[in-house]
């Protein structure tokens, strides 16, 4: 059958506070998106994710999004694209360097949560967003929303582009997520994650919301670290794509 990359967003912890058990996802997926203290993270927890994922041969990619800990990167904050290009330059910056003194390597950018979304439909914001990441050493990769401006504009700045979905969110007929503000956008049965995963493996289309299942295509599919029983879910999906035939490997080498 198919083989595809299992990821999620890790690192969202800052200073005491812990968000998710990254350990124990850190076993189960192929590819991680850590923080880079803009929604949630900081040196330390930075540091710690980043020699985890590279002990367990995860690939590692940076998860840049708003610096706003208290709406942890949910809410757009109104910015000109300019301002968008140097946070995600900065923040992804930061994650290349604690990564250095780690002896990890960051292969990748994912924006996230409100800028992802934003990134996703917003052609200037995405250009923005691609821009930074093309200015970056390291030959960088965008990890993004499949069927998206961002998308786009990755490929456009001659960028190596790879596609996620979700397993665990709703989408809309447009292909965007469902606003997590909205009943049903968060998937919380894994038996339920699981078959709409095989069957989308098999068909290339996605189930949606008030319409037809779209066609979407896919290097990763993306499981959140931060909702209850993540743990659980991202091993019953890994268990139930394997005894499906599903290989998973990382999208980049680690």
């Amino acid at each position: 059958m198919a083989t595809i990359d299992l990821n999620a967003d890790l690192g969202e912890g800052f200073g005491p506070w812990r968000m998710g058990d990254d350990a124990a996802m850190l076993e189960i997926v192929t590819s991680a998106s850590l923080a880079c203290g803009g929604h949630a993270g900081d040196p330390g927890t930075m540091f710690q994710a980043l020699r985890l994922a590279a002990e367990r041969g995860v690939s590692i990619g940076a998860h840049p999004g708003y610096a706003d800990r208290e709406g942890f990167g949910r809410r757009v904050i109104p910015m000109e694209p300019s301002e968008i290009a140097r946070m995600v330059a900065a923040q992804t910056g930061a994650l290349l360097g604690v990564a250095a003194l780690a002896g990890a390597r960051v292969g990748f950018v994912k924006p996230h949560g409100a800028l992802s979304n934003l990134a996703a439909a917003d052609e200037d914001v995405a250009r923005a967003v691609a821009g930074a990441v093309a200015a970056l050493p390291g030959g960088l990769a965008v990890l993004a929303i499949s069927g998206t401006a961002l998308e786009r504009a990755a490929r456009a700045a001659g960028l190596r582009v790879f596609s996620e979905i979700f397993a665990d969110r709703a989408y809309l007929p447009n292909g965007q997520l469902v606003p997590r503000t909205q009943p049903g956008a968060v998937l919380h049965d894994a038996d339920e994650v699981a078959e709409r995963l095989i069957g989308f493996l098999d068909s290339g289309r996605m189930p949606v919301q008030g319409g037809d299942p779209i066609p979407l295509a896919a290097e990763s599919i993306c499981i959140h670290g931060d909702t209850p029983g993540a743990v659980a879910m991202a091993r019953a999906l890994r268990a139930r794509l394997a005894a499906a035939g599903v290989t998973l490997s990382p999208f980049l080498p680690a």
